[in-house]
């Protein structure tokens, strides 16, 4: 089975460039260069040193002894939140802003959900010293206000989706029509593994890095570079894909992602997109989505800002079809459960996404040897006011 794209942009059934007119250029420009960009020795230097040297890179693999003691096995917790800026949306913003400065772009356009990629997108700019516009759900801009205040802080300018249910998706949408309407000197930098290709394969190769380090460091520490199952929380999927990226060719690892199921699969009240979701077309991809009878794309919820969206990258559609991973649903309750446990067994307070993948650790019975990596995709800072109206 194979788990990469192909040459139209197709992981099995999903995928591919469902794209207005006025985009094809852009979107053209894109597939035709960003192999050759990357793959280029003095973008791979730069890349690495930026990781290195700005990011923090590598982050540690911190096995978590009292976490492991609760669930009788070996419990490995991947550090993205201690990347600059507090998750691993800086690794795909690096890569993606030194290829924008090599197609001679000089405006930067992002959306942002839980604003972590808005942050991560706002920094690259300063740092490269290019226009940022960041495009965020007026509810998320309200429950994630301390982002919104960073990037305004790193001098970009941060514009309110006010349709729809104003969060991910409706901030997509703002992001998609100001790119038709400035093709020529404008770089989307899209946050996760979904959109037109060659975005899910560009960004998941970015967010490579992440399962790269996990097979050297277990490697270090076990003498084993292959743990046994690896999980990861799925919104759009962009963490996801990077920790399972240099293990979907090894069946022996369990790859397990985590859907937000808010109140309820059943409720209404979902972000659970593989739970729910029948095959459609979503911001120019074509992947699993939330959508009624007619097509109609329906409301997502979730208490994650950055699991707040009614499809999911097509890569993880593959895996799911294909079985090689296995998606479980969270509830909001379970997700907070889970963050409050990390906080008090290990001393750490991970952002509520990544809570979505500590909460499977209670409906999956690991083996006492078994080594487990949770990937801890960003930290909790942004959700404090959040943890704090649901603390016992």
């Amino acid at each position: 089975m194979n788990y990469t794209v192909d040459k139209f942009g197709y992981y099995g059934a999903f995928g591919g460039a469902f794209i207005p007119e006025l985009l094809y250029k852009n979107v053209e420009e894109l597939q035709e260069n960003y192999m050759k960009i990357i793959s280029d020795e003095n973008f791979q230097k730069e890349f690495d040193d930026l990781l290195h040297n700005y990011v923090g890179r590598p982050t540690p693999l911190y096995l978590a002894k009292r976490l492991s003691e609760k669930y009788n096995t070996n419990i490995y917790l991947k550090r993205e939140d201690l990347n600059h800026t507090g998750a691993h949306k800086i690794n795909n913003t690096i890569g993606q802003i030194l290829l924008a400065k090599r197609l001679g772009k000089t405006r930067i356009i992002a959306e942002t959900g839980a604003g972590q990629h808005g942050v991560a997108t706002a920094t690259v700019c300063a740092l490269m010293n290019l226009e940022c516009i960041v495009y965020m759900g007026e509810v998320d801009m309200a429950r994630q206000a301390p982002n919104v205040a960073r990037m305004k802080l790193l001098g970009a300018k941060v514009v309110p989706a006010t349709c729809g249910s104003k969060t991910l998706k409706d901030a997509t949408n703002e992001a998609i029509r100001d790119w038709i309407n400035n093709p020529e000197n404008t770089h989307y930098i899209i946050g996760s593994v979904v959109g037109p290709h060659p975005y899910p394969d560009m960004v998941a190769r970015f967010q490579s890095v992440i399962s790269e380090e996990i097979k050297k460091q277990l490697l270090e520490k076990t003498g084993k570079e292959n743990p046994d199952a690896v999980i990861a929380c799925v919104g759009g999927g962009s963490n996801a894909a990077g920790a399972f990226y240099h293990f979907m060719d090894s069946p022996e690892v369990k790859l397990i992602g985590t859907e937000a199921a808010g109140k309820g699969i059943d409720t209404g009240r979902t972000a659970a997109t593989l739970g729910i979701g029948t095959p459609g077309v979503i911001h120019a991809c074509k992947t699993m989505l939330m959508q009624d009878e007619y097509g109609q794309i329906t409301e997502p919820y979730s208490i994650s800002a950055g699991l707040d969206y009614p499809g999911i990258g097509p890569l993880h559609a593959h895996l799911n079809a294909t079985k090689r991973a296995t998606f479980y649903s969270i509830t909001d309750d379970e997700a907070l459960q889970a963050a409050f446990l990390l906080c008090k067994l290990e001393g750490i307070i991970p952002a509520l996404e990544s809570s979505h993948a500590l909460a499977v650790l209670e409906k999956i019975k690991f083996g006492k040897n078994e080594n487990i990596v949770v990937n801890l995709s960003g930290r909790g800072d942004k959700d404090l006011e959040t943890y704090m109206k649901h603390i016992n």
